[in-house]
């Protein structure tokens, strides 16, 4: 099974089953049926968008892809036969993948210990018209344990629409993140509807050197495009109250040169547990991280999203704060 782009994250792979975890609206993957394996597959997909459908070709014949019923819009199982020793291609994606009129998403970080308490921003989110998926800026869990990011999951089953997300200082661990076991790269590049998206992970108050080499190749794939990055620590802190930057600050200005160089429309972040809208080196910058840790004192902003339009011609139209508490 290779995933392009690392944008789908193996779960499980049984004698006749694949479980992914989708990271991105849409991505194609191949797999490889060897001599003697199994001709009947069952193929489970978890955080998908709802209308997003899974088609598959092995060589110049389209193979026939049954979906099964599912309680959950963003969870889908399909059965289809795969020719032994030949490679199937699959695409995921929804049929608005490449619209180019305005729609909407949203944002939200910085869950931690209120994992628990999350539905009712949940039910709040899916009563927002329109939103075609949730964007995330880490910090999900408080420790980035195993039972932890289980229940991040299975909370998301309140949700109706798929949540991708980067990690979080918090997910990095005692032993090594297991982050990347359940839910894929932290660092990632898709496009959708237009618009392209970046997301880096910053959760050592750093970027990784290999990951600058990625960022170039995106930036230019974006460069004439609307383009969104987001990532858990900012590289500057704009407030300078909890050293909650970088901890470079050569580093942070040598990200900034880049994503300015680069024309980035719009810089997403979680981490300080509040809300602060500010400008990056030109960037339109926001941080939020209303998603129910512990708040910044004297913020007054408690439990938020923000929700996003974008229209792929002209660039972020509002950025909106949705307030839960």
């Amino acid at each position: 099974v290779d995933v392009d782009s690392g944008l789908a994250a193996v779960r499980e792979l049984g004698a006749d089953t694949l479980r992914l975890w989708s990271s991105a609206p849409a991505w194609e993957m191949s797999v490889t049926a060897r001599a003697g394996a199994a001709k009947d597959w069952s193929i489970s997909l978890e955080n998908v968008i709802a209308a997003a459908t899974l088609r598959a070709v092995a060589g110049d014949t389209s193979l026939t892809v049954t979906q099964i019923e599912s309680p959950l819009p963003t969870r889908k199982t399909y059965r289809v036969t795969l020719p032994a020793g030949t490679k199937t291609r699959f695409t995921l994606a929804p049929p608005d993948r490449n619209d180019t009129s305005p729609w909407r998403f949203a944002l939200m970080s910085d869950l931690q210990e209120a994992i628990v308490d999350v539905n009712d921003i949940y039910r709040r989110m899916n009563e927002v018209h329109g939103l075609r998926f949730l964007l995330g800026a880490g910090d999900l869990t408080q420790q980035g344990q195993e039972d932890e990011l289980s229940r991040f999951r299975d909370e998301l089953a309140a949700l109706d629409i798929p949540y991708y997300t980067t990690l979080g200082n918090h997910e990095l661990g005692d032993s090594g993140p297991a982050y990347q076991d359940w839910y894929g790269r932290a660092n990632s590049h898709f496009v959708y509807r237009g618009v392209h998206f970046s997301l880096l992970d910053s959760a050592s108050a750093t970027i990784d050197p290999i990951v600058y080499d990625w960022l170039d190749g995106w930036l230019a794939s974006g460069r004439d495009h609307v383009h969104i990055v987001a990532m858990h620590i900012p590289p500057i802190d704009p407030v300078g109250v909890r050293n909650g930057s970088f901890s470079s600050r050569n580093e942070a200005a040598k990200l900034l040169t880049r994503l300015a160089e680069g024309r980035v429309d719009l810089t997403l972040y979680g981490h300080i547990h509040s809300y602060y809208s500010f400008d990056n080196a030109g960037i339109p910058a926001y941080i939020s991280g209303g998603g129910g840790a512990i708040p910044e004192r004297f913020a007054q902003i408690g439990r938020h999203f923000l929700v996003i339009d974008v229209d792929p011609k002209s660039g972020v139209k509002s950025v909106e704060t949705v307030r839960v508490d």
